[in-house]
């Protein structure tokens, strides 16, 4: 045991531990440049910092395809390893194990769409700077489809402001209800339709559709419990990778979107467009925080979570705690 203890001192003694800062961002960024800048390193230090990296472990880690950089399955297995590594040494090495936000210069990852930011976005950041104008912040806006491994992506996030979702049902996620919203309907002033818009007025009438793959909309969007009130498919005139560009495909058409309330009334003040009432009676929407349970009892992610609840509250009655499994979990 001693020897292998050893070999083990020695072989960590070996390893550059700087590269590990860059494995860091090369697995969450899967971009060189973007890793490079995280970093503050020049793009080619990031390169020879990869060829390193790819010599230790004898794997590509990062392969090039059409549209950049795809990690391989052993860079899958690093990314998820990684993170809590990181925040263990992070932890181990300062000065004041404690977070202190007003001294922190730490970076949260927060995954959300568009729609999320355009409500809570401005807020977050006033209550953040005026809390901590050291602590960064990286949003990754969504379009399209969350990933589809929620645990794995939360590993490596810290945190993701989503409706909930089949995925999200894992015993080792939490979450806690931010904010709801109810669907509205947007249409063009000029459009002859009454302001007591009907279900048959949403079958005729053309669509513009945020986030809508090239086929059948899937169940688990934000839109299903909408389009299952609907005797037929609508008929999709435009579709958009975002909530926030579909009001300006509806300005001069005879098409309809249905929208956020929250996100539509911002347009509120446009002569162009109405905000009509939904026909279709449908639960509200509700936003959820979502991280993973490794993060429950870290200081600085604590801090994180109540400044977001804080911004919320005027946003909601009162919150709902939900667990991934069983919605027992609540935030304290």
């Amino acid at each position: 045991m001693a020897v292998v203890g050893r070999r083990t001192v020695a072989s960590l003694a070996n390893i550059d531990l700087n590269l590990l800062v860059v494995l860091r961002e090369l697995l969450r960024e899967q971009n060189v440049t973007r890793a490079a800048e995280r970093v503050g390193v020049t793009q080619p230090a990031a390169s020879a910092a990869l060829a390193r990296l790819r010599r230790h472990f004898g794997d590509d880690l990062l392969e090039r395809n059409r549209n950049g950089y795809l990690l391989t399955p052993l860079g899958q297995q690093l990314a998820a390893q990684i993170e809590p590594l990181a925040l263990g040494l992070e932890r181990l090495f300062s000065p004041d194990p404690a977070f202190r936000p007003e001294a922190s210069d730490r970076e949260f990852v927060l995954m959300t769409t568009d729609y999320v930011l355009a409500v809570i976005g401005e807020q977050l950041s006033r209550a953040m700077y005026a809390a901590s104008p050291s602590v960064r912040l990286y949003v990754d806006v969504v379009t399209g489809a969350l990933p589809s491994d929620l645990p794995d992506t939360l590993r490596r996030v810290d945190a993701i402001v989503s409706a909930p979702k089949a995925e999200f049902k894992a015993s080792e996620l939490r979450g806690t209800e931010l904010f709801r919203d109810h669907w509205v309907c947007v249409v063009d002033s000029e459009n002859d339709i009454t302001d007591e818009i009907t279900v048959n007025d949403l079958e005729r009438m053309s669509w513009v559709i945020p986030n809508h793959p090239d086929g059948e909309y899937p169940a688990s969007s934000p839109l299903g419990p909408v389009l299952a009130g609907l005797r037929r498919r609508p008929a999709v005139a435009v579709r958009v990778d975002n909530y926030h560009a579909t009001p300006y495909f509806v300005a001069g058409t005879d098409r309809v979107a249905i929208m956020q309330h929250r996100l539509a009334r911002q347009f509120a003040d446009r002569p162009d467009l109405r905000i009509l009432d939904c026909p279709i009676d449908v639960p509200p929407l509700t936003e959820i925080l979502w991280w993973h349970q490794r993060n429950d009892d870290d200081p600085g992610h604590r801090w994180l979570r109540t400044l977001l609840g804080i911004v919320s509250a005027p946003l909601r009655e009162s919150p709902h705690p939900i667990h991934g499994g069983d919605a027992e979990h609540s935030e304290s």
